[in-house]
């Protein structure tokens, strides 16, 4: 798989609110299938489609725990597909993010 078509992947799970919403429930770390599915009122097997297709495009882990399964954040993976087409796009901006944080950091220092 080429990498603009593992981007692809990426981009296209987040394309879904349902499955965007699931990375942010995921952000303090992981939770298990029926906690997440708990979490919406869709059906349990809509719930496991989702996870399906952010497993697939490698946003999402996944372990088994007894019964369970588990689900973390791939932060890296998610910070570098959309890193990547950020300084593709707008290269400046991640200029501009370094810069912000630094300036705020320094005047929260004074």
């Amino acid at each position: 798989m080429t990498e603009a078509q593992d981007e692809a992947g990426a981009f296209r799970a987040l394309a879904d609110p349902t499955r965007r919403q699931i990375l942010e429930d995921l952000r303090d770390g992981e939770l298990a299938a029926g906690e997440i599915a708990a979490r919406f009122a869709i059906s349990a097997p809509s719930i496991s489609r989702h996870l399906g297709v952010l497993k697939g495009a490698g946003l999402v882990t996944e372990r088994r725990e007894g019964n369970r399964i588990l689900y973390a954040l791939a932060q890296d993976r998610l910070a570098t597909s959309i890193g990547r087409f950020l300084s593709a796009v707008c290269p400046e901006q991640i200029v501009l993010r370094h810069t912000t944080w630094r300036a705020g950091a320094q005047s929260e220092g004074s």
